[in-house]
């Protein structure tokens, strides 16, 4: 068979062998690579894959009157929080990709999935291409997974996981990882753009052909070297993305996308030896020292994710700064909303920041993508600039206009009710609000509730 030669970075093809590639200029970068005579039968193995969709639907045109609505068909995957994320669970047909840093815990949350479900009598096929079957074999015995009946394989060739997927006939395909896969008819290595956009063409057609739910693992690096899940975007059903310091025990797994469900929803979970546990309360999680007065620098504001409130402990330092430039520092919290907030504390409290490095951090790694949290962030500043403390009793709800005044939010409601079971006592919010066993104070504008506290 006749060859050639394809530089592994750009994919230029020579008939001959380079030092140097003439388009992207890198040195040693050709291997040779066998061509495959044209014809129908080189095309790809999953050709099969590619006729039609679920059911043998035909491809044709239908007035959308004309088309049979079917109901999706869920699969509980027993992990609630999980679940939560997923808009109920795993959709049939459906293809998930499930994202985050290397080592925060995915290939351990996949193969929990597949046990959960073995567990409840669904077919489950685990296809890596990153271990070997004694590695697996050793991690699910570790996490107590029921091994006698999960079926694994180990491979690389995507057509080849797919072939022995179709004769399996799986309710759920893993296969970890999107990156360590590739296709024989594409002359690049795993992991490239091409390869992991071609995969996941395929991954898909097998997923709606067959009805057969597909979940795949994608790494994602700081410095861009490996094609990450942003790459299959347009394509997969949803992308949930796995967050969290891997030195600490605490994980969020949240919805960038999801055709089945909310984006809005989090599950959080707790890293532990034997895998990845549910934090049914993670208010309590999140909040430390609750109600102890005299904490400078500290609010608690209710969050609302989608529709679950959580507590989260806002933290603030302000001290004069001995540079030009003042540091302005946030974790969890957006940068330019805080310097929104910092002008406005000085336009509407007298309290000039502009010669003193701010410091905000909401604890747990929680992040607060939602102005809810304005008022708490802001009299956390406030607190730590005049060393007064505030009521450690006391939540802080509302969101904060550019002319100071104190804005409603979504799920109020919702938020004192969460802030009452973990025993508060008063809340400050923007509209009235009356809930048994605890105070509101509705506050206007920052000025108005600067005078009370403070």
């Amino acid at each position: 068979m006749p060859s050639k030669f394809v530089c592994q970075v750009c994919g230029y093809e020579s008939p001959k062998w380079l030092g140097r590639c003439p388009v992207c200029g890198s040195w040693n970068s050709f291997k040779e690579v066998k061509e495959t005579k044209k014809g129908r039968k080189s095309r790809s193995r999953g050709e099969k894959y590619d006729r039609g969709w679920v059911d043998g639907v035909q491809n044709s045109p239908l007035l959308l009157s004309e088309v049979e609505f079917r109901k999706e068909v869920r699969i509980s995957t027993g992990i609630g929080e999980l679940d939560r994320v997923l808009g109920g669970g795993v959709v049939s047909a459906g293809f998930y990709i499930i994202g985050g840093d290397p080592g925060i815990g995915k290939s351990t949350l996949v193969l929990q999935i597949a046990d959960r479900l073995v567990k409840q009598g669904y077919r489950v096929l685990y296809a890596t291409a990153e271990e070997s079957l004694p590695q697996l074999k050793l991690r699910a015995q570790r996490l107590g997974a029921r091994i006698d009946s999960l079926f694994a394989m180990s491979s690389s060739d995507v057509t080849e996981i797919l072939d022995n997927a179709a004769e399996f006939k799986p309710h759920l395909l893993i296969v970890d990882s999107i990156q360590t896969v590739y296709m024989p008819e594409i002359p690049s290595v795993p992991g490239s753009v091409s390869q992991v956009r071609e995969c996941g063409a395929m991954l898909l057609r097998f997923s709606k052909s067959t009805s057969t739910a597909v979940m795949a693992v994608g790494h994602v690096t700081k410095d861009g070297t490996l094609a990450g899940p942003r790459t299959l975007e347009h394509m997969v059903d949803a992308i949930l993305f796995l967050e969290g310091d891997r030195n600490s025990g605490l994980r969020i797994l949240r919805a960038i996308k999801n055709r089945y469900g909310s984006t809005e929803e989090i599950g959080v979970f707790e890293m532990a030896y034997k895998g990845l546990i549910e934090v049914k309360n993670p208010s309590e999680l999140f909040v430390s020292d609750v109600h102890v007065d005299n904490r400078i620098g500290v609010t608690i504001i209710p969050l609302l994710e989608g529709n679950r409130p959580i507590l989260v402990e806002a933290q603030a330092l302000v001290s004069p700064t001995p540079f030009s430039m003042p540091i302005r520092n946030t974790t969890g919290f957006d940068a330019r909303r805080l310097s929104m907030l910092l002008a406005v504390i000085e336009n509407h409290t007298g309290i000039m920041l502009r010669n003193a490095d701010v410091f905000v951090n909401l604890t747990g790694g929680m992040k607060a993508d939602e102005p809810g949290a304005d008022l708490g962030v802001a009299l956390a500043i406030i607190s730590s600039f005049k060393k007064e403390p505030l009521p450690g009793d006391a939540v802080y709800i509302g969101e904060i206009g550019l002319t100071g005044e104190i804005r409603p939010v979504k799920g109020l409601r919702l938020r004192l009710q969460e802030a009452r079971r973990l025993g508060f006592k008063k809340a400050y919010i923007p509209t009235k609000e009356k809930l048994e066993d605890i105070e509101t104070v509705t506050v206007k504008n920052l000025s108005e509730i600067f005078s009370i506290l403070l």
